[in-house]
């Protein structure tokens, strides 16, 4: 798939995700723009199934909403209120720690640059860029497992790993798909275009996809 090609299948794309499960932190901004809830979100989702983070997420917003509530809340009430999520324990303790920081360090409002995100401890480039976009509205490409491998399977680009994603995207994709594209291809990755055996006879974009590393579909 060319840049042109994904001009031209991009809305398919977003069509046939109306039809499909957003991930929740994009669904939970829907309503409201809380960047500290993005980020605190994105931390507990990291190993962890959508509807898992969801629901801890959920739970430890209604006992803490913002970094100056949460650095009150014990690492060991934390710990219960996000199990099961992957890494439980090393969580709680990183995000309290993290909600101390950004109290202390930032008067409670969560940096919104890359670069500033990346010096808190726990945040990679991933979580960085989907609180720029998501929590700030503003430009970023989040890369995720879903978007590393459907870009490369399209053959847009050509990477090893997401880190290598982001910025090849950087270099051939149209800043008009930055904001969406992570959403968007999360849901269409759980959905339709899935690690093994990817449901082609289901994709609307199946004609344009170079369906590159692809040995087995449905």
């Amino acid at each position: 798939m060319t840049v042109e090609e994904l001009d031209a299948n991009w809305p398919i794309v977003k069509k046939q995700v109306r039809s499909l499960r957003l991930p929740w932190i994009d669904q939970m901004t829907i309503r409201k723009r809380d960047p500290f809830q993005v980020l605190i979100s994105c931390i507990l989702s990291l190993r962890t199934q959508d509807k898992t983070t969801e629901a801890a997420s959920r739970r430890l917003f209604q006992i803490a909403r913002t970094p100056e509530t949460l650095t009150k809340v014990p690492v060991g009430k934390i710990e219960k209120t996000i199990y099961p999520v992957g890494f439980y324990r090393v969580k709680a303790k990183r995000i309290r720690e993290m909600s101390k920081e950004i109290a202390a360090k930032y008067g409670g409002r969560v940096p919104d640059t890359i670069e500033e995100l990346l010096h808190l401890k726990g945040v990679g480039r991933k979580t960085a860029n989907l609180v720029v976009t998501v929590g700030y509205n503003q430009d970023g490409i989040c890369v995720d497992t879903h978007v590393h491998r459907i870009t490369n399977r399209w053959g847009l680009i050509k990477t090893k790993n997401p880190t290598q994603t982001e910025f090849a995207l950087r270099e051939v994709l149209p800043q008009k798909y930055w904001k969406q594209i992570n959403g968007n291809l999360v849901a269409f990755g759980q959905g339709i275009c899935k690690p093994i055996s990817p449901l082609c006879s289901q994709c609307q974009v199946s004609k344009a996809c170079g369906k590159i590393g692809v040995k087995k579909s449905r």
